[in-house]
C-alpha cells in the first residue's frame, strides 16, 4: 500500500517535455519536476468551475503563459545560430498544448464542467478513524478515482472533455480546507476538514487510487445534536448537506489558480442511513460490589450489524440508560451507567460490544405510581419485557472514565440520546405451576344488594406457586407479598374471576435445579374470603351439577397474572402481571349414584319457637359428617321440606360453619306448613307423616335447595335445585329403623325394643279406666292431646274402647297420663286373655285417632302401635 498522501495511477500519465534550449541536464529537472507525486481528494470534479464564481482580474495561467512565450522568444533572437530541429519541434508542441489548455480550459468551461459532472466517478473503499484527537480526529480516506466518458450523455461534450483532460493528464491539489454545512438547519456546520495535497489522473479510464489523512474538526455541537435528534426520532425525511471549500489547483508546470468548489448533496429515504442491526445476546443481572456499597449489574453482550465500510477505534465510552416516565412529556429517568472498553471497528464486519451497566438504587420516580395508573413506570417496563412485548430503552453519552477520549466527544455524546428498541422475552411457564389447596368456601350475605362485593361467594386457601428463575436472573430474592387476578375456566368456558387484588402475606424457599427443571422459587401464601365473582351461571351450575351428581372430580383451570413484591439488593421491587396457569382439581361431594357418602345426618332436640293455626316454627339441631375436604361458611340458606315429593314447609339456615369431617350441633330452623306449601294434597301428607311418625314407623323427609335457597346467588340455587337430600325422621331416643316389616295399616304384633309414642299402659278393670305414658318428641315444649278414639288389641281381639274429648298435657320427655275411661268388650277372647291376666303384663296393639294441638296449631293423626307393655290391675 502507498504511504498516506500518495497516489498510485494504473498507467503513466503522458510523456515527459523537455525545453528547446541547452544545457539538456536543465530540461531534464524540469521533466522530474513535472512528475511530483502528490495526493488525490474526493472532492469533486477538481477542473470544473462556474461562471457565476468569483474569478481573479488576472488569471495565473494568462500570465505564465505570456511570460514563458517571452522567455521562449528572447532565447530564440540570441541563439539562432544554435537552434536544433528537435528542440524547435519540442518548443512547438508546448506551444500546441497550452494553447489548447487555453481554449479547453478558458473558452469552453461550461463543456469541461459537463464533462468532468458526469464522467467523474469515486468507489470508496474505506473509511477509518484512526485516531482522535484533543480538537478532533483524523481520516484516513481510501478509494479509487477515475473519468469514465461513458457516462456522458452528449457526444460533443464527451469529446472535447476526452481531448482536454488527455492534454491535461493530471491534476494536482494543494492543502486545502473543506467546510460542511446544513443549509436547511440554519447553516449551522457540522465540521471541517483539512485535506492535504492529491494528485488524481483525469485521463478516460485510468484509475488513480486514494489514500491520505485529514484532520477532523467538530462544528456546532448544539446543530449536531438538533440533526441526531431529528434522526432518531424519524423526524428527518431529507437531508441537504454542501460542503464548500477552495482549492488550488495545479497541472503540470501550469498553476490553475484557486477554485471556489461548492458540491451539494442530498439525501433522502432509503438514501439516509437507518440504525443498523442489533441483537442482544446475553442478557445476565447479579450482585456487584459498587463503590457505595453493593448494587446491581447487568453484563450485557450486543451484536451490531455494520454494512458500512468505515473502520473506527472507539475509546472508552461511558454511557447512562433510561426509561421511560409516566408519561411522554416528562424528563425520561436514570436507572444505570454503563462502560464500554476501547473497542475497534473494522470495514463491513459484525461488532460485538460487550457493556457492563450498574444500577446502585432505585430512583424514587421509577418505583413510585403514577397518577391515576396504580404502576409505576418500572412495573410498565418490566410488563412489557416479561410479556414478550418491545419497549423503548434510551441511551445518552456521559462522562467517559478514561482520559484517553477527549472531552469534546463526551460533550458532544452527552448531549444526544438514542432511543433503542429493548425486545422483550417470552418466558414460557415463567410460573411452573400454580394452585389452591385446604379450600374454604364461604358463601354470600343473603341480604347483599347484588353485584356488590358481599353478594359474591368467597374463597379461603393455600397458594402455592413454582416460580421458574430466568436465567437472566442470578441475585438473591425474598418474596415478602402476593397478589393476583385469576380467571377461573371450566372446559375452555369462563367461570368467573376470583378476585384477590389485595396483598396476602408470602414466603419463598428457593428450589434447586433438578434434571431438565431450572432453579425455581417456591412462593407460599393464604387468602381469606376471596370473591368468587360468576360470571357464567350456566357453567356454574354445570359445575355444581357435576359435583354433585357425577362422581369423579372436577377439573377447573386458572389463569392468574401474579403480582409478586420481592426485596432485592436495591430494596423493593414489584414485578406485576406475571403470568400463571394451573389446575384445580375438586373433589366430588357425592357418589356417581346421587348419595353422599358417610353423610349420616341426625336430627334432636326438637324445640318448638312459634305456633299458627297453619304450622309451627321448630328449631331443632343437626349433626353429620362432610365426606369432602371442602368446607364452608353459610350466612343464611332457605331449603325446602318435602314427603313423597310433596312439599310441607321449609328449612332455614343461618351462619353456619361447615368443616370437613364431622359437624355437631348445627342450629337450623323448619317451618312446618303443610296447608300453605303443599295445599290439600299437602295437608293429607303431613297428616300421614305425623302419624307413621308417633306409631314408630321408618319415615323420612327429604330437603331440596331451589332457586331461592341464596337469595343473593340464584345461579347458586339453580344449580343446587336438583339437589335433593332424604334423611330418617328424628326419632324420640334416635332408635334403628323398625324391622317388623309392618306397613302403615299393619301394626306390629311384638314389641320390637325401640320407644313409640306410647311407651307403657296399665288397665284398671275394676274401675274401667287405663293411663299411658306417652313419650313426647319435643324437648321443651308441652303438647295437649285434644280427644282420642282409641282401640286396643289382643291378637287381633278387641280388648277395649276409649272414647276421650277432654284435653290433657303431655310434657316433654315420658309422661303419665290421666285415667281414662275405658269401655271394656266383655265377654270377647281379648277381654278374657285381660282378665286372666290381672297382676300381670300383657302385651297389646292399639289403633286410634288422636286430635293433638301445639299453641294455636291444632292437627288430627292416627295412631298404629304394638307390643305395648299393658299392666293389668283390678
Amino acid at each position: 500500500m502507498a504511504d498516506y498522501g500518495t497516489t498510485a495511477e494504473s498507467s503513466t500519465a503522458g510523456p515527459s517535455t523537455r525545453s528547446s534550449s541547452p544545457p539538456p541536464n536543465k530540461a531534464s529537472s524540469q521533466s522530474i519536476r513535472s512528475q511530483r507525486s502528490a495526493r488525490s481528494s474526493e472532492s469533486t470534479p477538481l477542473l470544473a468551475r462556474r461562471d457565476s464564481e468569483d474569478q481573479e482580474p488576472s488569471s495565473p495561467l494568462s500570465s505564465a503563459t505570456s511570460s514563458l512565450l517571452r522567455s521562449i522568444n528572447g532565447s530564440t533572437a540570441s541563439k539562432q545560430s544554435s537552434r536544433r530541429w528537435p528542440s524547435f519541434i519540442a518548443l512547438l508542441l508546448l506551444c500546441t498544448f497550452t494553447i489548447t489548455i487555453m481554449l479547453l480550459g478558458f473558452f469552453v468551461p461550461e463543456v469541461m464542467e459537463e464533462y468532468a459532472m458526469q464522467a467523474k466517478d469515486f468507489e470508496l473503499t474505506s473509511i477509518s478513524l484512526p485516531e482522535f484527537t484533543a480538537g478532533g480526529a483524523k481520516a484516513r480516506i481510501q478509494g479509487v478515482f477515475r473519468l469514465d466518458a461513458g457516462k456522458v450523455h452528449k457526444k460533443y461534450v464527451r469529446d472535447i472533455g476526452i481531448i482536454g483532460t488527455w492534454v491535461a493528464g493530471a491534476v494536482e491539489s494543494k492543502e486545502s480546507t473543506v467546510e460542511v454545512s446544513l443549509p436547511e438547519y440554519g447553516g449551522i456546520i457540522l465540521g471541517t476538514a483539512v485535506v492535504p495535497p492529491i494528485v488524481v489522473n483525469l485521463r478516460n479510464g485510468r484509475r488513480t487510487e486514494v489514500d491520505f489523512l485529514a484532520d477532523l474538526t467538530p462544528g456546532d455541537v448544539g446543530g449536531i445534536r438538533k440533526v441526531a435528534d431529528d434522526w432518531v426520532s424519524g423526524r428527518l425525511g431529507q437531508l441537504r448537506v454542501l460542503g464548500e471549500a477552495n482549492v488550488r489547483l495545479k497541472s503540470g508546470i501550469f498553476s490553475l489558480g484557486s477554485q471556489a468548489i461548492s458540491q451539494s448533496l442530498v439525501f433522502a429515504g432509503d438514501e439516509i442511513p437507518k440504525m443498523p442491526a442489533f441483537n442482544i445476546t446475553k442478557l445476565n443481572f447479579h450482585e456487584a460490589e459498587l463503590p457505595n456499597g453493593k448494587g446491581m449489574a447487568a453484563d450485557v453482550s450486543i451484536w451490531v450489524k455494520n454494512d458500512y465500510p468505515i473502520s473506527v477505534s472507539v475509546p472508552p465510552l461511558g454511557f447512562g440508560i433510561l426509561v421511560d416516565n409516566c408519561s411522554p412529556d416528562q424528563p425520561h429517568i436514570m436507572v444505570a451507567d454503563s462502560l464500554t472498553n476501547a473497542l475497534s471497528i473494522h470495514p463491513k464486519s459484525d461488532v460485538n460490544l460487550n457493556v457492563t451497566g450498574n444500577i446502585r438504587r432505585f430512583p424514587h420516580k421509577l418505583v413510585s405510581e403514577c397518577p391515576g395508573s396504580g404502576k409505576s413506570p418500572l412495573d410498565s417496563f418490566i410488563k412489557s419485557y416479561i410479556h414478550g412485548d418491545d419497549s423503548t430503552i434510551y441511551v445518552q453519552g456521559s462522562d467517559s472514565p478514561s482520559v484517553d477520549t477527549p472531552k469534546w466527544l463526551s460533550e458532544l455524546m452527552s448531549s444526544i440520546t438514542v432511543p433503542v428498541p429493548f425486545r422483550g422475552h417470552t418466558f414460557d411457564k415463567l410460573i411452573r405451576n400454580f394452585s389452591l389447596t385446604d379450600v374454604h368456601f364461604g358463601l354470600p350475605d343473603p341480604w347483599a344488594a347484588p353485584g356488590s362485593p358481599e353478594s359474591d361467594p368467597m374463597i379461603s386457601a393455600n397458594i402455592k406457586a413454582l416460580i421458574n428463575l430466568p436465567q437472566e436472573m442470578n441475585f438473591p430474592v425474598d418474596v415478602d407479598r402476593v397478589r393476583a387476578k385469576a380467571n377461573v375456566f371450566y372446559k375452555g368456558d369462563k367461570l368467573g374471576r376470583l378476585d384477590l387484588h389485595k396483598w396476602q402475606a408470602a414466603n419463598s424457599t428457593r428450589v434447586p435445579a433438578h434434571g431438565n427443571d431450572s432453579p425455581a422459587l417456591l412462593v407460599e401464601s393464604h387468602i381469606t374470603d376471596a370473591p368468587l365473582i360468576i360470571t357464567n351461571d350456566d357453567v356454574f351450575s354445570d359445575i355444581v351439577q357435576k359435583l354433585l351428581f357425577g362422581g369423579k372430580p372436577v377439573m377447573l383451570s386458572l389463569k392468574a397474572e401474579v403480582d409478586v413484591e420481592m426485596e432485592t439488593t436495591l430494596g423493593t421491587l414489584t414485578v406485576r402481571d406475571i403470568p400463571a396457569e394451573g389446575d384445580v382439581p375438586v373433589k366430588p361431594i357425592m357418589t356417581g349414584d346421587g348419595g353422599l357418602t358417610g353423610f349420616s345426618p341426625k336430627i334432636g332436640n326438637l324445640t318448638i319457637l312459634e305456633s299458627s293455626p297453619d304450622g309451627l316454627t321448630i328449631q331443632a339441631l343437626v349433626n353429620f359428617t362432610n365426606p369432602t375436604s371442602y368446607s364452608a361458611t353459610v350466612p343464611y340458606a332457605d331449603i325446602k321440606l318435602l314427603t313423597n315429593g310433596t312439599m310441607l314447609g321449609h328449612i332455614t339456615a343461618r351462619n353456619l360453619t361447615i368443616v370437613s369431617g364431622n359437624n355437631t350441633n348445627l342450629l337450623v330452623q323448619a317451618e312446618w306448613e303443610p296447608f300453605i306449601a303443599g295445599g290439600a294434597q299437602g295437608k293429607s301428607i303431613g297428616r300421614e307423616l305425623l302419624s307413621q311418625y308417633i306409631s314408630g314407623y321408618n319415615t323420612t323427609i327429604s330437603l331440596r335447595t331451589h332457586k331461592g335457597t341464596l337469595p343473593s346467588q340464584p345461579a347458586l340455587g339453580k344449580a343446587l335445585s336438583g339437589f335433593t337430600i332424604t334423611i330418617p325422621t328424628p326419632r324420640m331416643h334416635s332408635p334403628k329403623p323398625p324391622t317388623d316389616g309392618d306397613g302403615p295399616e299393619t301394626p306390629p304384633e311384638e314389641d320390637s325394643g325401640k320407644p313409640h309414642f306410647i311407651q307403657e299402659a296399665t288397665m284398671h278393670l275394676f274401675s274401667s279406666t287405663a293411663n299411658f305414658v306417652l313419650l313426647s318428641p319435643l324437648s321443651k315444649t308441652t303438647l295437649y292431646i285434644t280427644k282420642i278414639n282409641a282401640t286396643a288389641f289382643y291378637k287381633q281381639d278387641d280388648v277395649g274402647k276409649i272414647e276421650y274429648e277432654l284435653p290433657f298435657a303431655v310434657p316433654p320427655g315420658a309422661s303419665t297420663t290421666p285415667r281414662l275411661p275405658v269401655d271394656w268388650s266383655l265377654g270377647s277372647v281379648g277381654y278374657e286373655a285381660l282378665r286372666k291376666a290381672i297382676g300381670g303384663e300383657l302385651k297389646l296393639s292399639a289403633r286410634a285417632e288422636v286430635g293433638i294441638r301445639i299453641g294455636r296449631y291444632d292437627v288430627g293423626v292416627w295412631f298404629r302401635g304394638g307390643g305395648i307393655g299393658a299392666k293389668v290391675r283390678l
